[in-house]
Formats: structure tokens, C-alpha cells, sequence
């Protein structure tokens, strides 16, 4: 029993690992050792049997947890624009423009990738809905099997990375930061792993041309009457959206201060991003408005088709993003305008019914209650952990490791990719980053920076072959029987489960690269946060009594510091807030059996009314 005792949290810690090996749900293999735990703990006397009050309590607490409101939001945004249409629209438009090129159809599923993530927020949708569409037309004009699979799983787990993803929201919540600021530090980071990814493609098209062949010329429907490809206008029409936006976010400072009416000297890098895209985006809407208004041809049928598909898409992301970035919206509230947003435009795009609406909500309910559970049961299993003091040994076990603050995130990062192979981020993030946060705070790591570092690790769960969700998501829609193609006529072969496997491993392989290049440069996550603000204590004092003073309440004279020798039951709780001679403090202090019965008389006496 003393053993039982002595090593109480190593137990427990190693009980939920053999729970879990037998093969329980996680939620309940949680929630049960943590109660089977609780009740040894009591028996054994580890700890006292009202740590088992607290649990309602802290189950009371999940429930009204208002940043964990959003998860359910940006889900059914997702689901709204898996059904609207906008993947197809954007994957046909992108590839015409990328298709002469080799890998054009690559950059272009990356490029989706990345806008879906954007929007939707959710692995499966985005992999599903690009697997549905892209695949057959990489494989129809010759793609590499292993590398179509791979790129689009992996252009489909950017949604784990790029705001609004939902693992951002639950480790934000799990490491006590702001939502807003883990999707600030996250957004550089998103889109250099996704420059990663067409860098790879790039190379490939440079010294293996025969992996990612260009699109055949009767495969580009989108040309002008004369035969001609429409690159021209296209390319003036970004250039001129791009120098809108360019001047835009070199004078955002400048805007800002004209719209709020006072001067303002810093704005977030990411919010000038995000703002300037909408705007040079907005220039290019008005231009293609009025070219399809008037008819005067300023425009190809190209370039016009491009900006009407990208504007809604962009739209989403500033109604989502934007808002947060400008603090006009928190996340939980840019969720909510981002879901009824995307009803909106299946709406008008005639893509969405009542029974749809229903089938939404109902998927919806059920990915929200699968994190709740994980999220109860993780928080009955970490209650009786820490009252066993399971964070000492946690903190005892990881301090000790060599190389300090480098030692600990190459050993964290090893073991959340290893972890990754038989647990999803939804778990790691209620298991492992209650239990590293707190050490990663007392070794003096920012923690939005340690929580969008976890992110693009845990991004590789999604990509472990065998067990990597985003394979199995591409394995439920790639054909696993050969097919005849209803453009070409030819027999299509089927993709197999080994070269999907065999595609993500260079992908699994960037996203390790990525994590060491947060690991040496923390600055992309960290030089895109609000700068802290400093407070001088005694000028908010000084303020606090003009203020009291000026409505006719005399406290006397402000001073820089309390005076040395003043007893501690006599400072003031305010640096140079003290109370005036003759008060009901002074009378206390010199008559202490002369009490004062009423409380109105005693605030009247502390003011210096008479």
C-alpha cells in the first residue's frame, strides 16, 4: 500500500495508457480511470474524499465555457461550404490558371488547401471535398498516383494550422490564452508550411517533369474567342489588386488613425495582411463588376472568372478573420457570423435545403459532443491527477532532461509525434498540453508561441500512415477499383492504400521541417502578437484620486511611493493613496475599542464629510 502511495501519479498516469491500449474510447477510458483513481486516491489517503466535491463543480464550468462555443460554429461552416459548391468552383478556376504549367494541377489543390482551410476550419471536409474533385483529374492527365494522394492530404490538414482551426481554439483554451492571439501567432506559420509545399511541388516539376505533367491544351476551356489563353489582363489585374494592397498596408498606421479619430503607431503585421488582401481583392471586384456590367471586354473571361470565384471565399475569411484581427468580434462571435455567412452563400448559390440544413446540424452536434465528452473525461482524469500532485512528478520528470529549454521541446516534440501515431489532436491537446503547459510556463516559453508549435506537430497526426485520419478520409473516396473515365474513355487505374501512404511521407517530412523552423526562429509567432502594454501603478493611482478629488471627495495628495516605516495594516492599497487626517482609520487606530456601527457614516467618515 506505501508503494501504492509513494508512486500514486506514475500509476495513475500508466493505468490510462493501458486503458487505452485495450482499446477503450478515449473519453471513457479518461473519465473512468480518473474516477477508479479518485477512489483509490481516498482509500489510500493521498488525498482527502472532498477532492470528489469539486467535480460537479468543474463539469458546471466546461459547460459554460464560452470560447469552447466556437468549436460547434466553425464546424457547421464547414460542413455548409463542404455542400455549397465554392471547392469545385475554386479547384476549376485555379487549375485553369496553373494548368499550363507542370504541376500546375499540385499548386493548384495547395492553393485551395490553404483558402479552404481558411474558411472551413475542418481536415475532412476540405480532404474530402478536393479527393472528390481533384483526384480524378490528376489522374485523368497522368499525376503521379503517390504524389496526387499525397498532396492532397496534406493540402487538407492545413486546416489544423491555418485560422479558424479548431485544435487553435481547444489548445488555446487548454493553455489559458486568447483564442485571437493563437490565431495571430499561427497565421505565418500556416502559409510558410504551405510555401513549403509548393516549393516540394516546384522541384519535382524542375527535375521529375514526368510526376506532375501540365494540362493538354483541349483541357483549358477558359479561352477568348480568338484562341487566346486571357493571361494578359489577368496578370495587369492582379498586379494592379497587389500595388492596391501593397500601398494599403504600408499606410495602415495612417488609416487607422484617420478611422478611430486618434493616432495609432503599430498595427499587428497580420491584421495589415488581412485587411490589405480584402482591399486589393475589392479593387479587382469592382473592376470585374463593372467590365460584366458594361460589356466593354476591360476583361478575359479568365481573369473575370477568377475574381468572382475568389471573392466569396475571401469574403468568409474576412468576416471570420478580419473581424477577430480588428477586435471588432471575439472568436466565438466570428464563428457565429463566419456560420450564417456560409448559409448564406450556399443560399444564393441555390446549394443548400432544409434536409441538408438538418443533416449539418446534426454532424455538427455529434463532433461537438465527441469533444465535449473528451474534454469531461480529460477533466475528471486531471482533477484527481493534480491531487496527487501529478504535475510535480510531470515537472520533476522534464526539468531534469538536458539542454534546458532546447532539451525539453526537442523531447516534447518527440513525443508528441510518436504519441501522434495512436491519438488524434483532440486528444493529445485534453491529455498531454494540460500537462505541459504549465512547465513550459515556469521555464519562461511564451505559450501562445508552445501552443501553435504543438499545432503543427499534431498536424502530423493527420498524416502518420498507418493511422493518419487524413489518409483514411482520402482512402474513403479514392477509387480502389479501376474505372473508365467519362471524359476520356480510358480504363483508370485505382490508387492504392500503399501509395497513399507512400505520398505522405515527404509532406509528414515538411511538417517536421516547419517545427524546427519554429523551434529556431520563435519570431514567427511571436513578432505577430500584440505588443504588451506596460502600467505605471502610481500614475493609474494619481489618475484614481483626480478622478475621486474632482468629484468632491477629499484623499489628500498623491505621493510617488509609501512612506518607509509605515506599519503594513496602515499602507494604503493604492501606491500614494492615503487617507486623510482625522479619518475612521486614524480614530481606529488611536481608540480601538471606539467602533463604527454605521456603514454609511463610516464611508461618509473615510471620504472626510463630516
Amino acid at each position: 500500500m506505501e508503494f501504492l502511495a509513494t508512486h500514486f501519479a506514475p500509476l495513475m498516469f500508466g493505468g490510462l495508457l493501458c486503458f487505452l491500449i485495450l482499446g477503450f474510447p478515449v473519453a471513457f477510458s479518461l473519465g473512468a480511470c480518473g474516477l477508479f483513481f479518485g477512489l483509490l486516491g481516498i482509500e489510500l489517503g493521498v488525498f482527502p474524499a472532498s477532492i470528489l466535491a469539486w467535480l460537479p463543480q468543474r463539469l458546471i464550468g466546461i459547460l459554460a465555457n464560452e470560447t469552447l462555443l466556437a468549436v460547434p460554429f466553425f464546424t457547421l461552416m464547414g460542413l455548409i461550404l463542404e455542400r455549397s459548391g465554392m471547392a469545385e468552383d475554386l479547384l476549376d478556376s485555379v487549375g485553369q490558371v496553373f494548368g499550363p504549367l507542370r504541376g500546375g494541377l499540385a499548386l493548384a489543390v495547395i492553393l485551395v488547401g490553404a483558402m479552404l482551410a481558411a474558411t472551413t476550419g475542418v481536415v475532412a471536409a476540405s480532404v474530402i471535398s478536393m479527393g472528390l474533385i481533384s483526384l480524378p483529374i490528376m489522374l485523368r492527365y497522368g499525376y503521379d498516383r503517390s504524389l496526387a494522394a499525397g498532396v492532397i492530404a496534406a493540402s487538407g490538414t492545413l486546416a489544423q494550422i491555418i485560422p479558424p482551426s479548431l485544435v487553435l481554439i481547444v489548445l488555446a483554451d487548454q493553455l489559458g490564452k486568447s483564442v485571437g492571439d493563437m490565431y495571430k501567432g499561427a497565421f505565418v506559420p500556416g502559409f510558410a508550411l504551405v510555401g513549403l509545399y509548393v516549393l516540394w511541388v516546384v522541384l519535382l516539376a524542375i527535375f521529375k517533369p514526368k510526376l506532375v505533367p501540365a494540362l493538354p491544351p483541349e483541357a483549358r476551356t477558359l479561352r477568348e474567342p480568338n484562341g487566346s489563353a486571357g493571361y494578359t489582363s489577368l496578370a495587369l489585374l492582379a498586379v494592379l489588386s497587389t500595388a492596391v494592397a501593397v500601398v494599403l498596408a504600408q499606410n495602415m498606421e495612417a488609416v487607422h488613425t484617420w478611422w478611430q479619430g486618434e493616432l495609432v503607431e503599430f498595427v499587428p503585421k497580420d491584421e495589415k495582411i488581412v485587411v490589405a488582401m480584402c482591399g486589393g481583392t475589392f479593387v479587382a471586384w469592382l473592376i470585374a463588376l463593372a467590365n460584366r456590367i458594361t460589356g466593354l471586354g476591360l476583361l478575359s473571361r479568365l481573369a473575370e472568372r477568377v475574381t468572382f470565384v475568389l471573392i466569396p471565399p475571401l469574403l468568409l475569411i474576412f468576416l471570420v478573420l478580419g473581424t477577430i484581427f480588428l477586435g471588432v468580434a471575439t472568436p466565438t462571435e466570428g464563428g457565429a457570423m463566419g456560420a450564417m455567412g456560409a448559409i448564406i452563400m450556399a443560399a444564393s448559390r441555390r446549394r443548400i435545403s432544409m434536409s441538408l440544413l438538418k443533416q449539418a446540424l446534426a454532424t455538427t452536434t455529434k463532433l461537438s459532443s465527441f469533444v465535449m465528452f473528451i474534454l469531461i473525461g480529460a477533466t475528471i482524469f486531471s482533477m484527481v491527477f493534480q491531487a496527487a500532485d501529478g504535475p510535480v512528478w510531470v515537472e520533476h520528470l522534464l526539468t531534469q532532461l538536458p539542454g534546458g529549454q532546447i532539451g525539453f521541446l526537442v523531447f516534447v516534440n518527440v513525443m508528441v509525434f510518436v504519441l501522434a501515431f495512436f491519438l488524434d489532436f483532440f486528444e493529445l491537446s485534453f491529455i498531454i498540453v494540460p500537462l505541459l503547459g504549465p512547465i513550459a510556463d515556469k521555464m519562461g516559453i511564451d505559450l501562445v508561441w508552445f501552443g501553435v508549435l504543438l499545432a503543427v506537430n499534431m498536424q502530423t497526426s493527420f498524416m502518420h500512415p498507418p493511422f493518419g485520419f487524413a489518409l483514411f478520409f482520402l482512402r474513403s473516396v479514392a477509387p480502389d477499383k479501376p474505372y473508365v473515365d467519362h471524359v476520356t474513355g480510358k480504363t483508370i487505374a485505382p490508387v492504392t492504400t500503399m501509395q497513399i501512404y507512400k505520398g505522405a511521407i515527404p509532406f509528414l517530412v515538411l511538417q517536421l521541417a516547419m517545427v524546427a523552423i519554429l523551434i529556431a526562429f520563435p519570431g514567427m509567432v511571436t513578432s505577430q502578437l500584440d505588443k504588451k502594454v506596460d502600467v505605471d501603478m502610481n500614475a493609474v493611482g494619481t489618475q484614481m484620486l483626480d478622478s475621486l478629488n474632482q468629484q468632491g471627495l477629499n484623499f489628500g495628495e498623491p505621493t510617488e511611493e509609501a512612506t518607509p516605516g509605515t506599519p503594513a495594516g496602515d499602507s494604503p492599497s493604492l501606491p500614494g493613496l492615503e487617507p486623510p487626517a482625522g479619518t475612521a482609520s486614524e480614530t481606529a487606530a488611536t481608540d480601538p475599542a471606539a467602533p463604527v456601527d454605521d456603514p454609511v457614516k463610516a464611508l461618509e467618515q473615510a471620504a472626510g464629510k463630516p
